[in-house]
């Protein structure tokens, strides 16, 4: 990370065992931060901490389902008990649940129990953490919060409705937060991916249910990627998103908040 040093810094990377989280974990420990993993998968947060052992010193895993909220702040307890204070926050922890408003065939609809799951974590496991975390940040006048947003948010998606929702939210959550922090010196940004390379989110699974939503195979999901316009003529990478959360967290970014910057590639339909 030429030009960008974030030795002084420690904070909170939610959702960090795997995917983009574990991209901006790895980042941000090049770029000398200190980084707690809040992840609620037990086995991934140890295997992520055992393949970055070299930074062992500025490194922590802590079992959190950020939907509840005396597990956000026992996350935060147990941060600043091993790095003294928090700098940064990246609420990354989500899950995506494939399922159509109504389903004639009665198999991929959605229930209010899927609804309520995908909520309480895209949207208010964001709340939970923000809310804790920007507690501390106020006694330090100091913080960066970055919320992980999507491009589906404003163009809305088949079959994934109730997950562009909570995304959209996440964009009024970023300009609000910013508004209401500001004057303490806490800068809250969203950053908006758009198609990337594969990650948890895109396993087997995932795709059987999305293809079923749209009426499609598994195999015409894969190709449609293709029909829709990138200029950059390729996916975007984890690494180039992380690098872009580094950037934000960094004080080059010093007078940038309330807003959600969108990373696709100059994406857009065909």
């Amino acid at each position: 990370m030429v030009g960008i040093d974030l030795s002084n810094f420690s904070g909170i990377v939610t959702g960090g065992a795997g995917g983009i989280g574990k991209a901006i974990v790895i980042k941000l420990l090049e770029a000398g931060a200190d980084v707690v993993i809040a992840d609620i998968n037990e086995k991934e947060g140890e295997k992520t901490i055992e393949e970055l052992k070299e930074f062992k010193n500025k490194i922590e895993f802590i079992k959190t389902d950020v939907s509840k909220k005396y597990e956000v702040e026992n996350l935060v307890k147990k941060t600043l008990e091993r790095f003294k204070k928090i700098d940064y926050l990246v609420n990354n922890a989500g899950i995506l649940i494939p399922r159509l408003l109504v389903d004639p065939e009665g198999k991929e609809e959605i229930t209010e129990e899927i609804f309520d799951r995908m909520v309480s974590i895209n949207q208010k496991g964001y709340l939970l953490c923000a809310q804790s975390v920007a507690r501390q940040m106020i006694r330090n006048k100091k913080g960066v919060i970055v919320n992980m947003a999507s491009e589906s948010a404003l163009e809305g998606s088949e079959g994934q409705s109730v997950y562009a929702a909570t995304k959209a939210a996440i964009y009024s959550f970023t300009r609000s937060w910013a508004k209401e922090l500001g004057k303490y010196n806490i800068r809250v940004v969203g950053v908006a991916p758009g198609i990337l390379e594969p990650t948890a989110l895109r396993n087997p699974e995932y795709e059987r249910a999305l293809a079923y939503t749209r009426g499609i195979t598994v195999e015409e999901l894969r190709k449609s990627y293709e029909k829709i316009s990138i200029p950059l003529k390729r996916v975007g990478k984890l690494e180039e998103v992380a690098n872009l959360v580094c950037f934000l967290i960094s004080d080059l970014a010093s007078y940038i908040t309330g807003t959600t910057i969108n990373i696709s590639g100059g994406k857009s339909r065909a």
